[in-house]
């Protein structure tokens, strides 16, 4: 699961803004020749990989593209009308050279450079686990009206939501959507708050809402079950309790379901959709999407990935949903003018290259609108791995830190939620952070039921403490060497944006 714990975000200033608007789906389309016809000639010798062609929206261009998608031996799977973005599968290696050349096209590429293959699932490890014992020494400490877990709960009270729980956990009328690896809704403290009906598995680039697709294949796919739990597991006296035990949660899978665990686009692209027809308020995006870590314009394929999956995200956002997102685990300047990327294609050979961030982006989380999330730990100082930058981050929240030790029973910096199979465990990142804004954000939806996502990404901001840059040069891991440079002031900073969000605010 490595592409889950180095999630990374780079937030949006203005000017990055404008290009992505400038330069993606919102263009005349660049190619001007006509469909293909059923008598072009195409090969099936390559390896049969998965597309997305985008298109405007009109129903005439999506026909006559479909036509040419046939003819240039591609396996329609499914279309977003409303959005333009379709799915196809191709073993034609000149399919996406052939489609991006039809009329209408706006762009098109690979969402993959493997093959389509079977899925399977091995072991990948394991987590820090509460043990029956820990949890038995842990319950001794509750104190009255506490979850019987809650004493290790450090991150609640940093943002102050066990004493919001008191005024207002949040209204059943929201519900936060964790777009992840799956989620266990059998576990006692997610069952009382999930909402099936808004869950599905989109894996694939098609919805399934066969009942109980959305969960996940095994206990190993924790990832989403943990990060569920952050958000709204129950307060109903079983185990530990989340940020907005009051509001619903749901769960759509989107990670394949072999060892690797990858967010390809087409899958996350019928998530947003998905979430959005569904009456979703806020979705979840502990990840990045597979397989670049950075998509720039200037490749066809990383180009079509941008645009379709901002397309999914801005329909979303449209229809009222608000999209949370990590900031990553690689303690990187998002706001640099170089990065080094070795991860991409990670379902390939990766090759290490030299990115500019604002030019090559981080998909869905540097893309319009959506909120960017670094993580802190116990002490309130930025997570050691948490990724950071002036202009870039919008809010923090606690994602733990192992070298920043609380004084709870188990004295364990990382954060502790909901398992599959009924257990609990420790983790620790800017997917752990992510939840807790998410949580937030719903008990804000709650008080302000008419808020659109930018109002409450403002509110958001507005009820954020923020601690300002450190005064001592940063040291995450004591090693006695400066790790990160924080810029800017009290009220905005690289390390916290507009500051740590704070639950008891929300509801106050």
């Amino acid at each position: 699961m490595a592409h889950l714990r180095s999630r990374r975000r780079l937030a949006l200033a203005v000017p990055v803004v404008l290009s992505l608007t400038a330069s993606l789906g919102f263009l005349p389309g660049a190619a001007s020749a006509a469909p293909l016809t059923a008598s072009a000639t195409t090969s099936a010798d390559g390896p049969n990989l998965a597309y997305v062609v985008n298109t405007r929206t009109d129903h005439r261009t999506i026909e006559s593209v479909e036509k040419a998608i046939s003819a240039a031996g591609g396996t329609f799977v499914i279309a977003y009308e409303k959005i333009g973005v379709i799915v196809v599968h191709s073993a034609n290696p000149d399919f996406g050279k052939q489609i991006r050349a039809v009329r209408g096209v706006q762009s098109a590429g690979a969402t993959r450079t493997a093959p389509l293959t079977a899925a399977g699932t091995t072991d990948e490890g394991a987590a820090q686990m509460l043990s029956a014992a820990e949890a038995a020494k842990v319950s001794r400490t509750a104190a009255a009206g506490e979850e019987p877990l809650e004493a290790d709960q450090w991150d609640l009270r940093a943002i102050g939501a066990d004493k919001a729980a008191k005024t207002n956990p949040g209204s059943k009328n929201v519900t936060v959507a964790v777009i992840d690896v799956g989620v266990d809704d059998t576990h006692p403290d997610i069952a009382p708050n999930f909402s099936p009906s808004q869950s599905a598995n989109c894996v694939g680039g098609k919805p399934d809402t066969t009942y109980g697709a959305w969960r996940p294949v095994d206990a190993d796919h924790y990832h989403g079950t943990h990060v569920a739990g952050e958000i709204a597991a129950a307060r109903n006296g079983i185990g530990v309790a989340g940020v907005a035990p009051g509001v619903k949660v749901s769960g759509i899978t989107v990670a394949e379901p072999d060892a690797s665990q990858l967010f390809y686009p087409e899958s996350v692209v019928c998530a947003f959709v998905f979430a959005a027809d569904h009456g979703v308020e806020i979705t979840n995006n502990s990840y990045y999407v597979d397989p670049w870590l950075y998509n720039c314009l200037d490749d066809p394929d990383q180009r079509a990935i941008v645009d379709a999956v901002n397309r999914a995200q801005l329909y979303a956002q449209k229809k009222g949903t608000l999209n949370v997102a990590a900031a990553g685990n690689s303690n990187d300047d998002l706001d640099s003018n170089a990065l080094v990327d070795a991860s991409s294609p990670d379902d390939s050979t990766a090759v290490t290259r030299t990115v500019d961030p604002h030019k090559c982006f981080d998909v869905p989380t540097q893309l319009p609108g959506v909120v960017t999330v670094a993580s802190t730990g116990v002490t309130g100082a930025k997570s050691y791995f948490s990724s950071y930058g002036k202009g870039v981050i919008d809010v923090a929240a606690p994602g733990g830190d192992k070298y920043q030790i609380p004084d709870t029973p188990s004295k364990n910096g990382r954060i502790l939620s909901t398992m599959p199979n009924n257990q609990y465990g420790f983790l620790q990142g800017t997917s752990m952070a992510t939840p807790h804004v998410a949580g937030v954000a719903a008990l804000l939806k709650s008080k302000y039921p008419w808020a659109s996502p930018a109002q409450l990404q403002a509110l958001l901001k507005a009820e954020a403490d923020n601690p300002g840059c450190p005064t001592a040069p940063y040291d995450g891991n004591g090693d006695g060497v400066v790790d990160a440079t924080c810029v800017g002031g009290k009220h905005v900073n690289g390390f916290y944006g507009a500051g740590i969000v704070n639950a008891l605010r929300a509801v106050k």
